[in-house]
C-alpha cells in the first residue's frame, strides 16, 4: 500500500487538476460552516484540505472529527485557491478531498506544535519527539544532516580516510572527568568512554594511514550549560607530514566550503591572532570580531597618581564606548556598577568617565584626576566627546577576563554584533602549560600530547617556573563570532620530548608509562610528525545558524543536570546486574 504520491511541500499551481494522495500529521481544522479546512503537515511542509458539506456531507463530518497531530491519509484532487496563502510555499494550491483515511488518532498535545510554541523546555525535553515535529527543530536537523554529509565529501575529496576508533578505552585521570565503564569479565577493572579519540588518531598516523576524520560521539561528565553535552559530536581529524601551516589551511577550506555549501556564505580569509594578543585586547582567547570595542592598558596613565585603586592593583584598563554620555543616567551606571560585581564576573568597582558634548566630564574620579588628565585617557583610546570610558582595575588576568565580559555586555546591549555576520579567525601560539596555585602544579592547556612551538623546545628541560609559564605550545583555535568552533595542535612525535611533558605535568615515569605507554611505545616505531584539529560540530550547527543553545541541534539531548528526561536516565539498575559486575551501592549521605 501506498501511503502518498506526493509529500506536503511539494504541490504547486501546476498541479492543478492532478488526483494526488497525501500523508501526515493535522497541524489544525477550520469550521466555516459549508466548508472545512484542515493543513496537513509532514517535514517537507503544509497543504490545505478541504471538505464540501453540500458535495460530501459523510467526509465533512468525519474531517470536522478530526484532532491535532491525527495521522491520515487522504486522496484528491488538486484546486486553486480562491484565497492564497503568500506565506507558503503551497499556499496557491489545495486538495479536494475525495476519501480521507485515519492511521492513527492522537492524545491531544502537551503543547502546541508551532515555530513558536507554548512548551517550556523541560516539559518539550520530556516529549522531545513532539518537539522534534516542529519545523524549526526539523530543520536543525536537517541542516545538521546536510553539514555531515557536506564534511564527509569535502574530506574525502582532499584524501582523508573516514576510521571508526574505539568507545570503551582506558580511563585517565587528565582533563574532564571520564565516564566509566564496569567490566563484567574483568571484575573491579573499568573502561572509560572517550573524552576524545586523541590517542587512537596519532596512533592511526603512526600505522601510516595519514589522513583520517571520523564524525564521533566524546563523552565528558562535566558541568553543563547551553553550549555543553555530556555527549557531543566532534568533526576529528588528523595529518601525518605535516606544519602547522598546512592544517590551518586544510581546515580554513574545510569552514569555507561548510559556510557556502549549506548557507551560500562567502568566508574571506582567516586572519591570525596571537592568543596574547587576543587576551589583551579583547579579554578572552576567543575574540568576537563582529565590533571593536578594544580594551587598552591605562598604567602608565593613572597609577601613581593618588588614587589607591589604580596605584595598588598590578593592572588598570578600560574600553572606550561610543556615543553614549548623553544616553546613560547615573542610575545606569549604578546598575552597570552592580552588573560587573556580580559573582559570574567579581570585579571589585567600575571607575567611568563620561565626556559630555559640552566638553565637561562626569566621572567617578573627578576628586583624584583633572579633567585634563581624562580627557589624555580619551585620547588614548581614540575617543572623543559623547563617548564613555569603563575602567577596571585589579590583578592582570582576572582584570583582562572581566573586561573581556563588559566588552561583550556592552556589544548586547548596544546592538553592536551583526547577527547576519561571520568573522572566523585563527587563534595562535596558546600556552604550553597553566600553573594552578591550589595543586601547586603545570596542567596542560589542550592536552599532553601538544608540541611546544620550535623556537620553545629546548625550553622545555628548564625548571624556572615563570620560564615554564611562558612555553608557547604549537597550537591553535578556530573562532567564530567569539565561540571557539575547534582546536588542535602538532603532536609530539618523540618518545624523550613525551616523556620530559609529561615530567613537567607531574607524572612519575610509573604513572606516564601506566597511562600512557602504549603511546610512547608506538613512538620508537618510526612516528611522523602529524598534528590535527577537532571541530565541535553540535556548536558549528548552532554559531553557523546564529542561535546560543546547541541542545536544539541534538535530536535527543540531556539537561542541565545531565538527564534525558524523555526515558528517564540515568536510572537504577536492577540488583542483579551490580551482582554481576561487583559492584555495592553506598548509599547517600543526607
Amino acid at each position: 500500500m501506498s501511503y502518498r504520491t506526493h509529500h506536503c511541500g511539494e504541490l504547486r499551481r501546476k498541479d492543478v487538476g492532478t488526483t494526488v494522495k497525501l500523508a501526515g500529521w493535522i497541524q489544525k481544522g477550520r469550521n466555516l460552516g459549508g466548508l472545512t479546512f484542515v493543513d496537513l503537515r509532514d517535514r517537507y511542509g503544509i497543504t490545505q484540505l478541504v471538505f464540501n458539506m453540500d458535495t460530501n456531507p459523510t467526509l465533512c463530518e468525519k474531517a470536522r472529527a478530526l484532532g491535532r497531530e491525527f495521522v491520515v491519509m487522504a486522496v484528491g484532487k488538486v484546486a486553486e485557491r480562491s484565497n492564497k496563502n503568500p506565506d507558503r510555499p503551497t499556499g496557491d494550491i489545495e486538495i479536494e478531498v475525495e476519501n480521507l483515511t485515519v492511521l492513527n488518532k492522537s492524545a491531544v498535545p502537551p503543547f502546541t506544535i508551532e515555530d513558536e510554541t507554548d512548551g517550556g523546555e523541560e516539559l518539550r525535553m520530556k516529549y522531545r519527539y513532539l518537539d522534534l515535529r516542529r519545523d524549526p527543530i526539523q530543520k536543525n536537523m536537517l541542516f545538521r544532516s546536510k553539514l555531515a554529509l557536506e564534511t564527509r565529501k569535502y574530506l574525502d575529496s582532499v584524501g582523508f580516510a573516514e576510521i571508526e576508533t574505539p568507545f570503551l578505552i582506558k580511563s585517565t585521570p587528565e582533563g574532564a572527568r571520564d565516564f566509566v565503564v564496569p567490566s563484567r569479565m574483568n571484575a573491579g577493572e573499568f573502561y572509560a568512554l572517550p573524552q576524545s579519540p586523541q590517542t587512537f588518531k596519532q596512533l592511526l598516523m603512526v600505522s601510516g594511514l595519514d589522513r583520517y576524520f571520523q564524525i564521533v560521539k566524546c563523552f565528558r561528565d562535566e558541568d553543563l550549560r547551553a553550549d555543553r553535552q555530556p555527549e557531543f559530536t566532534q568533526i576529528d581529524c588528523e595529518m601525518a607530514f605535516v606544519d602547522r601551516e598546512e592544517v590551518l589551511n586544510t581546515f580554513e577550506d574545510l569552514t569555507k566550503h561548510l559556510f557556502k555549501a549549506t548557507l551560500d556564505v562567502d568566508l574571506a580569509d582567516f586572519p591570525r591572532m596571537d592568543y596574547q594578543e587576543a587576551v589583551e585586547k579583547y579579554g578572552s582567547d576567543k575574540p568576537d570580531l563582529r565590533f571593536d570595542l578594544q580594551i587598552k592598558p591605562l598604567n602608565e596613565l593613572v597609577k601613581n597618581k593618588g588614587f589607591v585603586v589604580f596605584d595598588k592593583a598590578e593592572y588598570v584598563g578600560g574600553i572606550c564606548v561610543p556615543a553614549q554620555a548623553e544616553n546613560w543616567s547615573n542610575k545606569d551606571m549604578k546598575k552597570l556598577t552592580e552588573w560587573v560585581q556580580r559573582p559570574q564576573i567579581g570585579a571589585a568597582g567600575l571607575v567611568y568617565s563620561k565626556f559630555q558634548q559640552d566638553g565637561s566630564i562626569k566621572s567617578t574620579v573627578s576628586k583624584f584626576f583633572t579633567d585634563d588628565a581624562q580627557s589624555e585617557w580619551l585620547n588614548h583610546f581614540g575617543g572623543e566627546k559623547g563617548d564613555v570610558l569603563l575602567i577596571l582595575a585589579g590583578k592582570k588576568d582576572k582584570t583582562l577576563k572581566q573586561l573581556g565580559e563588559l566588552r561583550l555586555e556592552m556589544g548586547r546591549r548596544l546592538e553592536l554584533m551583526d547577527s547576519s555576520e561571520f568573522k572566523p579567525l585563527w587563534v595562535v601560539d596558546f600556552p604550553l602549560l597553566e600553573w594552578d596555585d591550589e595543586t601547586e602544579r603545570f596542567y596542560a592547556m589542550h592536552h599532553p600530547f601538544t608540541a611546544p612551538t620550535e623556537e620553545d623546545r629546548e625550553k622545555m628541560n628548564y625548571t624556572d617556573r615563570e620560564v615554564l609559564k611562558n612555553l608557547r605550545a604549537n597550537a591553535y583555535d578556530l573562532v567564530i563570532n567569539g565561540a571557539e568552533i575547534g582546536g588542535g595542535s602538532i603532536r609530539i612525535h618523540d618518545r624523550q620530548l613525551q616523556q620530559q611533558n609529561f615530567k613537567l605535568l607531574g607524572f612519575t615515569d610509573e604513572e606516564a608509562e601506566s597511562q600512557f605507554g602504549f603511546l610512547m611505545g608506538a613512538f620508537e616505531y618510526g612516528a611522523p610528525p602529524h598534528g590535527g584539529i577537532a571541530f565541535g560540530f553540535d556548536r558549528l550547527c548552532a554559531v553557523m545558524n546564529h542561535q546560543n543553545s546547541i541542545r536544539d541541534f541534538i535530536a535527543f539531548p540531556k539537561n542541565n543536570m545531565g538527564r534525558d528526561l524523555m526515558i528517564d536516565a540515568p536510572a537504577p539498575v536492577d540488583k542483579e546486574q551490580l551482582n554481576e559486575l561487583r559492584l555495592k551501592l553506598i548509599p547517600k549521605k543526607d
